[in-house]
């Protein structure tokens, strides 16, 4: 389960990267690597910042069907 997500993160990470630097470049690999640290450093600030009332809001919309 963590491969796949490693995965998805690092498939993201080449696709952007390759918009900065050549697919053949030397340092490709670490630049594509350090796009994942920065995805992941993203996705660890969205969760741990998420915004408690929109959790509220999210809760009510769905016990209201």
């Amino acid at each position: 389960m963590l491969g796949w997500i490693v995965r998805i993160l690092m498939i993201a990470a080449g696709f952007v990267t390759g918009w900065f630097v050549a697919k053949d470049a030397p340092i490709f690999g670490a630049a594509q690597v350090m796009m994942t640290l920065i995805l992941i450093a993203l996705i660890v600030a969205v969760v741990a910042f998420w915004p408690h009332r929109w959790t509220i809001a999210i809760n009510r919309l769905y016990r209201s069907r």
